[in-house]
Order: C-alpha cells, then structure tokens, then sequence
C-alpha cells in the first residue's frame, strides 16, 4: 500500500491538490471519491494581533490554497483545523505536560472545533468555516497519562483525536464529525463542485 504522506505520481491523474501532508484530509477526500496530487506547503501558523479563531483558520486555509495553487495547474484545497477552549486556541501540545494540560482542559466540558476550508480554482478562491461542538467526559489523570504515551496526541490539535484512540472520551459531538477529524465533507464537496471538480469520478452540475 502507497503511504498516503506521499505525493501521487502524474500517471494517477489526481483531479485536485491537497496542499497538506495530513493523511486524514487525504482519506476524507478519497472518502467521496477525489484523487489528490498531495504537495504540502510551509507558511507562518502564528496569530496576528487580535486575530479571533474563526478569522484565523479561514486565513490559513485560504494562505495554504493560494500557496499550493502556485505549485500546480489543479484546483487546489487548503484547510486548518483549530481547537477552541473558552476562547482561546489550542494548538498542538509542546510536550507531555502541556498535552495533559489541554486535555484536562478540556476533560468533562464542551469546546469548539472549527474547520475552515479553502479551495483555489476556475472560480476563484471559495471558503467555508464549519465550527462543530464536542463533549467529552471527566477523564482521569492515568487516562491522561497513558493517553499520551501512545503517542497519538503528540502532533494532534488541541491533543486529541477523535478518529482515534481519544474517541472514548467523546460524549456526544454537535456538528460535522468529519470538520473535526480535518475536512467538513458536506460544505467541502459543494466548493469541489463549484471548481469545476469531479465527485466519485463524475462532474456534477
């Protein structure tokens, strides 16, 4: 089996470019039938002054579009997938104490997912932000711990993932699963659409 991190080579025809390494949005896309050309981007993560959650992710979807749209002739998709507790942004944990930190945070109340997606293409630059409420239940401090030292949290925003080991902390979810796990999949296919993209191999009207 390829490894989903890596670029597909030109034979496979890919109808779009994913300008992320994240296998998870590769997978969702695969999910409703949409071959990617996977070329991942670099650009500055960090928060402008003032800046407010929603603001941020669509402004980092839009950024990693534009910025992988240079590399390629295909209608290309950015996306950013931001945590959000009482505010505040949290991002991927620097280390055991800061994952446990978010993850107690976070442990028996409700906070925010948003997903914000960005595609570049024959119509321009379309948008969507979904934002999607998650619950989780109390969690114990041996939870926490050996949460981390699987190693899944280590590079997960916010320190979980929901399509992973840290689903038995989920309650309940208000929302998109699939904005929580990297791609809002309803608003996402309505923007492929309207680049002109083909859905389970067939271009819709």
């Amino acid at each position: 089996m390829s490894d989903p991190r890596q670029p597909l080579s030109d034979t496979a025809r890919p109808a779009l470019c994913l300008a992320s390494a994240s296998p998870r949005r590769r997978e969702l896309l695969a999910s409703i039938g949409v071959s990617v050309a996977v070329r991942p981007v670099d650009i500055d993560e960090t928060p402008r002054p003032g800046e407010g959650a929603v603001d941020y992710v669509t402004r980092l979807a839009r950024e990693k579009a534009l910025a992988g749209a240079r590399l390629t002739t295909l209608p290309t998709l950015g996306s950013d997938t931001a945590v959000v507790c009482d505010g505040e942004i949290l991002g991927k944990p620097e280390g055991p104490e800061h994952a446990a930190g978010m993850l107690r945070r976070l442990a028996g109340r409700t906070h925010e997912v948003l997903t914000a997606v960005a595609v570049s293409g024959p119509a321009g630059v379309l948008e969507a932000c979904v934002a999607t409420r998650v619950t989780m239940r109390a969690i114990g401090e041996a939870e926490v711990a050996a949460y981390w030292a699987t190693g899944e949290p280590a590079d997960k925003a916010g320190g979980y993932a929901i399509q992973g080991l840290a689903a038995i902390f989920v309650e309940r979810i208000e929302g998109s699963h699939s904005a929580v796990v990297g791609l809002p999949l309803y608003e996402t296919a309505e923007l492929l659409r309207r680049q002109g993209v083909a859905l389970w191999g067939r271009t819709f009207g």
